[in-house]
């Protein structure tokens, strides 16, 4: 199933930030959040010193967003909406054509990051997708996986933990 621009470009920025909390933590400076916003072209003022802490404070809000049940995802993706008091709106902006935002740019990043990340997650569960979301195959790594790809083939929440698991399978190649 292909998804529209917005709702891939949320979820991979949020699963992308989940993951950013293990270890080692990839995001401990305003240089790495600036990092973060410029990569994932959010809108809006570019985050000051204040937007740290909450953008780190959500990361295990959108972890857990990411390991829920379908029906277990519901009040959680409506808890945010209502303490956001997400109000849809269609907009343009840069190269994007017409998408939904729910939340004004001048509101505080880490809420933005939550809505567009909510609003992403309407999609998921309105097409039955859930299954898109799965923790990494490596067993000492909490990472999230999103896969949007075709055959649904993706185990690794990220290049190092590919890497690993295809050093340890030659590794094991080579014992026998």
């Amino acid at each position: 199933m292909a998804f529209a621009h917005d709702t891939q470009a949320a979820l991979e920025s949020a699963v992308y930030l989940a993951n950013s909390a293990l270890e080692p933590d990839t995001l401990t400076s305003l240089g790495d959040l600036g990092e973060f916003f410029d990569t994932f072209e959010y809108t809006g003022e570019r985050p000051v010193e204040g937007d740290l802490e909450p953008t780190r404070a959500i990361r295990r809000t959108l972890h857990d967003l990411f390991v829920a049940t379908r029906d277990g995802a519901v009040p959680q993706v409506n808890e945010i909406l209502a303490s956001a008091r997400a109000v849809p709106q269609l907009v343009r902006h840069g190269d994007v054509d017409w998408h939904i935002h729910a939340t004004t740019d001048d509101r505080p990043l880490a809420e933005r990051i939550l809505v567009e990340t909510a609003m992403a997650m309407i999609d998921m569960i309105r097409a039955d997708e859930m299954i898109r979301f799965d923790r990494c195959a490596n067993d000492d790594c909490d990472g999230i996986v999103l896969d949007l790809s075709r055959n649904r083939s993706r185990l690794y929440c990220s290049t190092a933990c590919t890497n690993r698991a295809a050093a340890a399978a030659y590794r094991a190649r080579q014992a026998e």
